[in-house]
């Protein structure tokens, strides 16, 4: 589901979509304007596990990310979706989020921003915070809305998946 405007993102609108060797997320806004949505919930997009929360600064603020493991055509693959310019987190590494589940709420990256989301749903577990270490490209990116629209009903299970912590290549290097 969506993030925002649970689950179809009501009362939202996309204020900057995804760019292709761009902008590499959505960042979503509330229709009313300006900071009327700022501390709207935030939503996890489906069930996974927190592998970071922490206030990033470095014109992030605030930043969730979720692992989520899904079976596609048989086989098992994992997103890392980043929640970024948050103003609170109600989550914290290692916790298992279920789909719907409130994560955090909007923000504006300590006042830098209008209040709003970012939203990434990276294809590379390896990114982190450290996007400048990848190819910013399809090749590590979904399309949000896109990826939300086309695997929304996927086939439910309670199977359980083995997701690594602490792949994250170049986070280790930063100074927070």
């Amino acid at each position: 589901d969506f993030p925002v405007g649970k689950p179809d993102a009501q009362g939202y609108y996309k204020a900057r979509g995804f760019r292709t060797k761009g902008h590499l997320g959505e960042d979503w806004d509330g229709i009313r304007g300006g900071d009327t949505d700022l501390g709207d919930p935030i939503y996890s997009i489906g069930d996974g596990i927190v592998v970071f929360a922490r206030d990033c600064h470095m014109g992030w603020g605030n930043v969730v990310i979720v692992r989520h493991a899904y079976r596609e055509n048989g086989d098992i693959k994992y997103i890392d979706v980043l929640y970024g310019h948050l103003n609170n987190m109600s989550v914290r590494r290692g916790q298992s989020v279920a789909r719907g589940q409130q994560i955090a709420t909007m923000g504006t990256a300590h006042g830098l921003y209008d209040a709003h989301l970012h939203l990434e749903i990276r294809k590379n577990l390896e990114i982190g915070m450290s996007r400048a270490k990848f190819s910013r490209d399809v090749s590590n990116y979904y399309d949000p809305s896109q990826f939300i629209a086309s695997h929304r009903h996927l086939h439910t299970s309670r199977e359980r998946f083995r997701v690594a912590m602490n792949t994250f290549t170049y986070d280790s290097q930063t100074n927070w």
